[in-house]
């Protein structure tokens, strides 16, 4: 998966970097059909905020999270994003897998 990561406002130090990276092997481990991300992290005022949109195979997954902290504000990111994954998981599977079970009910 490859990882874009901006700065608004914020300047990326390659320990907000490893940080970012780290997490988002989580989504990997869960969810291995992730083209790209792109990963936003800005600063307004005393809001620290983390969006990401993911690019995956039939869509796009965006999420957001504003904190006062910018490792929290991406911990809260990735849960999200993790949520979404799984439940994009789960409608590809049982999409493919509910039509064989409704024709051996029917019988």
């Amino acid at each position: 998966m490859q990882i874009n990561l901006t700065g608004h406002h914020v300047d990326i130090t390659d320990a907000l970097r490893s940080y970012v990276d780290s997490k988002f092997e989580r989504l990997a481990r869960h969810f291995d059909h992730v083209i790209n991300a792109h990963v936003i992290l800005s600063v307004e005022k005393l809001a620290q905020k983390a969006e990401a949109t993911l690019h995956i195979n039939g869509g796009k997954i965006f999420a957001d999270s504003v904190h006062e902290d910018m490792y929290a504000a991406i911990d809260t990111l990735i849960d999200k994003l993790d949520r979404q994954v799984l439940r994009y998981k789960e409608k590809k599977s049982d999409h493919r897998g509910s039509a064989p079970k409704l024709a051996a009910e029917a019988e």
